[in-house]
């Protein structure tokens, strides 16, 4: 079997922006050569971040409906070397221009299925517009992933929803986008909790969550559910969502911390000092920040739908709740708090599975496979 040495990766989402993509492709260009040889990256060039080897910004202009992103211009960089393979990781301009890149080589095509496209819908049609705008979205991941030779999705959650509610005539192989468990594993979170002005362990139970305040995560439920209790929230990260969480929080009197940004460096001191990391967000593929926690050896409450229903394992990674039930969150958090030794160490023991180097190896046979 002819073996895949140089992939091309080609996202319309990377550096400086921060999210599960870029997180992603960036990981996987990073630990590539230590299986094979060369992973290199197209991208749109956005100021703040200044390209290294093997990564090639094209031009790009403002994002309609999201400024903070950059839309790149659907060219390919002069001196881009043809690989063995193209891996598309988005849909949209940078993706289209890989598949084009791709099909003028002849090299195979991969497809990383990312994000529910239609799920938000809601955000930017007004209500009776919503099943048409979620229509057309299917319509366009359908054209898009059906021109692709193969399609690897993190969780079976977003491989089920591709082919059937996107109805898509694609083949599809479950790959977990991995983390880095050599930087996320069990620190002492002790120095952690002081900083911040945390109770001590053994005070008051801590739990906690890191990453975008949007609505759509539906962080308000894990406040409520924390509401008259002797639990302590903790939140870091920013978002729109964030002003009406803190006057949310104030008023149904609940003992909420928010943090704001965190630096990377401090994320396993901060999974490490909570007894449980809670995650109401309905709206994942994956959920990478639950992996992460459960790589440092901190059980997960999680939202019983989306992607988290294979990502967070019941009774060993932690336990999941129906969503808008609070009796049920509770129930949970409970569970976890009360278990927590018990899940910590099934948690350790689950590390190698969740390491981005098992999750190359995988895509490295599907790749090989294509050649």
């Amino acid at each position: 079997m002819t073996r895949t040495e140089t992939v091309a990766a080609f996202t319309d989402l990377y550096l400086p922006t921060v999210n599960g993509v870029t997180y992603t492709v960036r990981l996987w260009r990073e630990h590539w050569p230590n299986c094979r040889t060369d992973m290199s990256v197209v991208y749109p060039e956005m100021d703040g971040y200044e390209p290294c080897d093997g990564e090639y910004p094209i031009r790009s202009v403002r994002a309609p409906m999201y400024p903070q992103y950059r839309l790149g211009l659907p060219t390919i960089p002069d001196d881009l070397e043809v690989p063995d393979l193209v891996h598309v990781h988005t849909p949209f301009t940078v993706g289209i221009a890989g598949l084009r890149f791709a099909r003028r080589h002849d090299v195979p095509a991969v497809a990383s299925y990312h994000t529910l496209l239609g799920d938000r819908a809601d955000q930017h049609a007004p209500r009776g517009l919503v099943g048409g705008l979620r229509a057309t979205c299917r319509a366009y991941e359908r054209s898009f992933f059906e021109r692709v030779d193969h399609v690897v999705a993190p969780t079976s959650f977003a491989r089920d929803h591709l082919v059937e509610h996107v109805d898509a005539d694609a083949s599809v192989t479950v790959v977990s986008n991995g983390i880095d468990t050599e930087f996320f594993q069990p620190v002492d979170g002790t120095t952690f909790r002081r900083l911040y002005d945390l109770p001590e362990s053994g005070e008051r139970p801590v739990v906690g969550y890191t990453g975008r305040h949007g609505h759509e995560k539906n962080l308000e439920e894990a406040i409520d559910a924390v509401a008259g209790t002797e639990v302590t929230l903790v939140l870091g990260g920013d978002g729109p969502a964030r002003e009406e969480l803190e006057a949310h929080a104030a008023d149904v009197d609940a003992d909420v911390r928010f943090l704001g940004f965190l630096e990377r460096e401090d994320l396993p001191a901060f999974y490490s000092a909570l007894d449980a990391f809670v995650f109401p967000s309905p709206v994942e593929t994956q959920g990478l920040v639950a992996l992460e926690a459960t790589a440092c050896g901190t059980p997960v409450v999680a939202v019983d739908e989306g992607a988290l229903t294979d990502s967070v394992i019941e009774g060993e990674t932690g336990y999941r709740y129906e969503r808008g039930n609070l009796t049920d969150f509770r129930y949970a958090l409970w569970r976890v708090i009360e278990e927590e030794d018990r899940l910590s160490d099934l948690c350790r023991r689950r590390r190698p599975m969740l390491s981005v180097e098992h999750s190359l190896e995988q895509l490295a046979r599907i790749y090989d496979r294509l050649l």
